[in-house]
Order: structure tokens, then C-alpha cells, then sequence
């Protein structure tokens, strides 16, 4: 059992688009605590700098080790014990991470998304709530066309190619399968709002028992 003195870890998992980011938003809003912190698990891919731009774009980012599980795991735990932590900043755009930190210290709730964080055993142990967000494989797809496009600067071939090459393979073998160990299932991602309520009470339950306002 956790000591009353850390912080509540939710993590927030479910293929690429379908809907994580949304509904860790809707959570920090309905609880309306500056006290909530969202840390999402792309701040931690590697830094590929070491490569050539056209070695960066063949990287396989949905793969576990794509992401820097130690540092991540490290900060999280941190985090939630009440040590600051100076989170990396990644540029989807170039594939690397940036020379600037985010500053993070001194937060009740954390809420960690991702699409891996369900499958590492080390962060489901320090979760006190975990939540997979299942979404159609088609709807995941358009909104991840959308999102690359309008916001990492990609093309639709690229979004396509990399989708067949890694994203569906990885999501089939890794992402999936870490269904079976959340404690919430959300169909439709931030819009069922019925689920968020549910989150936001299970939340303030918890923030109760811990004597914190």
C-alpha cells in the first residue's frame, strides 16, 4: 500500500489516437486542482541525434525500446515521492530531444498517458489507477493522420507507410495485449463522459483518504 504522503499515479493507456490526451484533460478539469500534473510518456522517447534524418524517420517509435524506460520510470517515481525532477522536451519534428527541461515538483495527481505504459510491470506497481482508452482501429488511424500532418509536419504517405511498417504490427504485439491490466476500460476515449465522472470520484476518493483537500 502506498504512504499517505505521495502522490496519486494514474496511468492512461490505448493505441496511438485513440483518445488518451483527451482524456487526461478531461480528468484535470473536472477535478480543477492545480495540484494535477500531466506527464506524457512521448517526452521520453531516445534522442536520436546520433543518426541522419533519413535513419530517424525508419525508427521504429512504437517499439518499447523506443522510449527511455529507466529515465522514465526514475522521474515518475520521483515524482510521486515529492522530488523535483527536470523532465527532457522532445521535437517530433526532428526526431531529437530539445537542450530546454520542464521543471516539475509538488503535485497530488500525476497523470501519466501513453501507449506503453501499461506494459512495463515497474510503472503498473506504482499506479494506483490504470486506465485503457479502446478505440477503433480506423478512428485511431484518421486521428493519427491529422495529428502528424497538422502538428509533426509529416505526409500522409509517410503517416500511412510508418502506420503499416510499425504502428499496427506494434500495437497487435504490445499495446493490445496491456488491456488485461487496466482496472477501467474507456470506450470512445474522452467523450464518455459517464467514465470520466467515474475517474474524477474515484480520484477525490483517494485524495480524501490520503487528507488532502
Amino acid at each position: 500500500m502506498k504512504a499517505k504522503n505521495k502522490s496519486i499515479l494514474i496511468g492512461i493507456a490505448g493505441g496511438s489516437g485513440s483518445g488518451k490526451t483527451l482524456v487526461a484533460k478531461r480528468i484535470i478539469e473536472e477535478i480543477s486542482s492545480e495540484d494535477v500534473v500531466l506527464i506524457e510518456q512521448d517526452s521520453y522517447y531516445r534522442d536520436l541525434s546520433h543518426l541522419s534524418v533519413a535513419e530517424r524517420a525508419q525508427s521504429n517509435f512504437d517499439h518499447p525500446d523506443a522510449i527511455d524506460g529507466e529515465l522514465m520510470i526514475q522521474q515518475i517515481r520521483d515524482i510521486i515521492e515529492g522530488r523535483p525532477v527536470e523532465q527532457p522536451i522532445y521535437d517530433f519534428t526532428t526526431h531529437t530531444r530539445t537542450h530546454e527541461t520542464r521543471h516539475i515538483s509538488g503535485h497530488h495527481i500525476v497523470v501519466l498517458e501513453g501507449i506503453l505504459i501499461l506494459y512495463s510491470p515497474r510503472l503498473r506497481a506504482m499506479m494506483d489507477i490504470k486506465v485503457f482508452v479502446d478505440t477503433d482501429a480506423d478512428i485511431r488511424l484518421l486521428r493519427r493522420i491529422n495529428r502528424d500532418v497538422a502538428e509533426r509536419g509529416r505526409t500522409m504517405e509517410s503517416v500511412l507507410d510508418q502506420y503499416q511498417r510499425s504502428v499496427r504490427p506494434m500495437h497487435l504485439q504490445f499495446v493490445e495485449p496491456s488491456k488485461r491490466y487496466a482496472d477501467v476500460i474507456i470506450p470512445e476515449g474522452g467523450h464518455n463522459m459517464v467514465a470520466v465522472d467515474l475517474l474524477k470520484t474515484k480520484v477525490e476518493d483517494l485524495l480524501r483518504k490520503r487528507g488532502v483537500t
